[in-house]
């Protein structure tokens, strides 16, 4: 897939979280010259989603009002694995996107090494793995990524076929359909 010269800007990430999962998908993720296509993503919604962090956490809810839209929400879930989510403000309504899946396209050797793992089916196929392969942790929680060179999002130019699901790996909000991926490809995480 071709993507576009230029990057995305904040103006992506000011409207509501299920447009913005939508539309990540196709695009291209750059941590520190590792990356791939965004293949599926979650999103959650600020004000009423019992799944999301801000509908039980103050300072969830402090980070989505001292942020802005684009910043990264890292957090370590359940002591495990860092997850990488982006915030989305200034739509209809706030809320996190959830990057679930990469296929991996740059820096494999790098990411192979982290993953201890050859198979790129698997490198970057769960929001755990696709942190701990490109190296992010928590110590990218709340940067602006539009104010570094850490990360590059790049649009994809051609529209990849899209399915929709309910959400995955949560036990509250379950039947929402805010899950969204490439059909049919072999790198995502279920």
């Amino acid at each position: 897939m071709k993507y576009q010269a230029t990057p995305l800007d904040r103006r992506f990430f000011e409207r509501d979280p299920l447009t913005c999962a939508r539309d990540l998908i196709g695009c291209e993720l750059l941590w520190r010259g590792c990356g791939g296509l965004i293949v599926e993503t979650e999103a959650y919604s600020a004000q009423s989603d019992e799944a999301c962090h801000t509908f039980s956490r103050p300072s969830s809810r402090r980070f989505v009002e001292e942020h802005p839209p684009g910043s990264a929400y890292i957090y370590l879930n359940y002591g495990v694995h860092w997850l990488l989510n982006f915030l989305v403000k200034g739509g209809p309504e706030d809320g996190f996107v959830l990057i679930r899946a990469l296929e991996p396209t740059r820096g494999t050797p790098g990411m192979c090494r982290r993953r201890k793992s050859n198979d790129l089916r698997l490198l970057c196929s769960g929001p755990g793995k696709l942190t701990q392969a490109l190296g992010i942790d928590g110590s990218g929680h709340g940067v602006d990524f539009f104010q570094g060179n850490l990360l590059t999002l790049r649009a994809a130019i051609a529209t990849p076929r899209i399915a929709q699901s309910p959400r995955i790996g949560i036990s509250k909000a379950t039947a929402l359909p805010w899950r969204f991926f490439i059909k049919d490809n072999p790198h995502l995480s279920a």
